[in-house]
């Protein structure tokens, strides 16, 4: 499969108060196929937000290269091209929603690429039904729930029709029902719709959606692989700051007390049938 997103010795330094610079990106080495889903994890201050506004240029690396859909990132002419091809959701919604009704705000980002007004009401209709809120059209996005603006923000980056779309702790500031909103709607854009998704966060049950998971700390990718295999090493997830899913740990403390059960256990599901094997 072909890359969507890759990364060359990529480094990124930046001037702290006091007038030394910081390393926040050090020597990262990754790459994303187009239409899979990619989870990056690490603790504050690891390095995983800054890495994810270098896929559509929001930032541009010290050195190396990222490359979007084979373009150079650091390449001004492709700058609308590469954000065309790779959108980018926050954590915050109200941030992103610049409209006083929610198909203004879907037709936002058509309309700045000049698309034609026909195509913009396919494109706004299509959207909202994507992400399951075609009956809040002529809504105010201020009269909707954290999660239902989350999903209205998701719907105006689709309506640009990326390729990619890489969202920046999207479930942050929502409620369980809100991110489950959330996620639910990314999930189905990946697998329904076949956009490739990068996900920044810090919900470890998030994580185990994905494909494969990248684990960071201090500006380097120190782990990398399929969820199960990274969160079968709880030690090293650990060691990096960050906890592993709730079953995960159940199975293994209970291993520890001489229980023994697949270390790589993700979903209830699953430690239910390891449970009753156990009879």
């Amino acid at each position: 499969m072909a890359n969507m997103i890759s990364t060359q010795n990529v480094k990124f330094e930046y001037n702290t108060h006091s007038g030394s610079t910081n390393m926040a990106l050090d020597d990262i080495n990754i790459s994303i196929e187009k239409g899979e889903f990619v989870a990056i994890l690490g603790h504050n201050g690891s390095g995983k937000s800054t890495l994810a506004k270098h896929f559509n240029a929001l930032l541009l690396p010290s050195g190396g290269t990222v490359y979007v859909k084979g373009m150079d990132t650091k390449d001004e002419k492709l700058m609308w091209n590469i954000r065309q091809t790779a959108g980018m959701v926050f954590q915050n919604p109200d941030n992103q929603i610049v409209a006083t009704i929610v198909e203004e705000d879907v037709a936002f980002g058509p309309e700045n690429l000049g698309v034609e007004p026909s195509e913009i009401r396919k494109r706004v209709d299509e959207a909202l039904k994507t992400v399951e809120m075609t009956e809040y059209t002529t809504h105010g996005p201020h009269l909707l729930s954290g999660g239902q603006k989350q999903r209205v923000a998701i719907a105006g980056i689709i309506a640009m029709k990326p390729a990619c779309i890489i969202f920046d702790e999207p479930t942050a500031l929502l409620d369980p029902s809100g991110r489950k909103e959330v996620m639910d709607t990314i999930v189905r854009l990946n697998k329904e719709e076949g956009i490739t998704i990068v996900l920044i966060t810090h919900y470890m049950d998030e994580a185990i959606k994905a494909d494969r998971i990248c684990v960071m700390k201090s500006g380097k990718v120190i782990m990398e692989g399929k969820p199960k295999d990274i969160f079968k090493e709880v030690e090293a997830v650990k060691n990096a700051g960050l906890d592993v899913p709730q079953v995960t740990e159940l199975s293994y403390r209970l291993s520890k007390e001489g229980i023994k059960l697949p270390p790589d256990i993700l979903t209830v599901e699953e430690m239910v049938v390891e449970l009753c094997r156990l009879k």
